[in-house]
């Protein structure tokens, strides 16, 4: 049983014992359980559910494994040539990791 669970905009396939690394979750610590209720689609053994826009009494839930985690250190470099414009710029996006508990359809 799998389902298309929508995150802070990001769409994620949940299944349960999958962890998943979801845009920072602000007022969530180590262990908490969270649940998410806008389920678009659910896979429950071949059949398929999908929503308008969301599966009534669909949820997932989750456990919080880490609250911060950080991502990837990504550079932005901005450069004109011939007119001595150069900028450098690094960025680290925050995650939180969770691994799901189970769905609820």
């Amino acid at each position: 049983m799998y389902a298309i669970v929508e995150i802070q905009g990001q769409q994620f396939r949940a299944e349960a014992g999958k962890k998943l690394y979801v845009h920072h979750l602000a007022e969530v610590s180590e262990g908490a359980t969270v649940e998410f209720d806008k389920v678009l689609l659910v896979d429950a053994d071949g059949t398929v559910t999908v929503g308008a826009p969301t599966v009534e009494g669909a949820k997932v839930v989750c456990e919080v494994v880490n609250p911060l985690v950080k991502g990837e250190h990504v550079i932005v470099f901005k450069k004109k040539r011939r007119k001595g414009y150069r900028r450098l710029n690094g960025h680290r996006q925050q995650f939180t990791q969770v691994v799901i508990k189970e769905v609820i359809a």
